[in-house]
């Protein structure tokens, strides 16, 4: 008896078509996802280059003002350096012709006359100055110098109330810039008036008649 055995063998066209199909859908869905991945990625590198950008521009704009005003203040400081030289050359020239002497930013004349305090002070105020106020020990030492030994007044007095001692510019006398003789002041009710000697200050009575020493400002207008 002979059978016929007929195999059913399995197409192959099949199995690649379905295979053809997956893999254009792997591909989609890869291309799809990879260039979603890429336009985040292009996004953010975006976002990233306006923020660099943007400080850029402000950290140049800040170098840009912060030059700006160092040369500003650069420029106001060579403007008074100029007009504090300006106000010394002119008073260098006064000083040769009236007698002021020249020390750091004053003018300083001692007078030729004898006269009490308040005459003294008026002799000062008359010429544009005022009796001298000694603010450290440099210039009590140059006071020391132009009087050659020499009392005069200074522009200290404890007229208005005992013991408080001020300045003719009403300021009170700074206890670190005190320049006292040994002994002084007396404490006497009657001696409200200060000269300067070689040895300190001293004080005594605002009549008696004495030189004095003026001081102007070369920086005051």
């Amino acid at each position: 008896m002979e059978y016929d055995l007929h195999i059913n063998e399995p197409t192959t066209d099949g199995i690649y078509e379905n295979d053809d199909d997956t893999e254009d859908t792997i591909g989609k869905e890869i291309t799809n996802s990879t260039q979603g991945k890429s336009s985040e990625f292009t996004e953010s590198d975006s976002v990233r280059n306006r923020s660099s950008r943007a400080a850029a521009v402000c950290l140049g704009l800040l170098c840009v003002l912060t030059n700006e005003r160092v040369q500003l203040i650069s420029k106001n400081e060579n403007l008074t350096n100029e007009r504090v030289q300006l106000k010394v050359e002119k008073n260098d020239l006064q000083m040769s012709l009236d007698g002021w002497i020249h020390y750091k930013f004053s003018l300083y004349i001692i007078s030729s006359e004898k006269k009490s305090w308040t005459e003294s002070r008026r002799y000062c105020t008359e010429r544009g100055a005022d009796l001298i106020i000694i603010n450290n020990k440099e210039e009590q030492d140059f006071v020391k110098n132009i009087s050659d030994v020499t009392s005069v007044w200074i522009g200290l007095t404890d007229s208005d109330v005992e013991g408080r001692w001020k300045w003719v510019d009403g300021s009170s006398l700074n206890s670190s810039y005190r320049f006292w003789k040994y002994m002084e002041p007396s404490g006497s009710i009657v001696k409200n008036c200060v000269l300067t000697h070689s040895s300190g200050w001293a004080d005594f009575y605002c009549y008696y008649g004495y030189r004095c020493i003026c001081e102007k400002n070369i920086l005051l207008p």
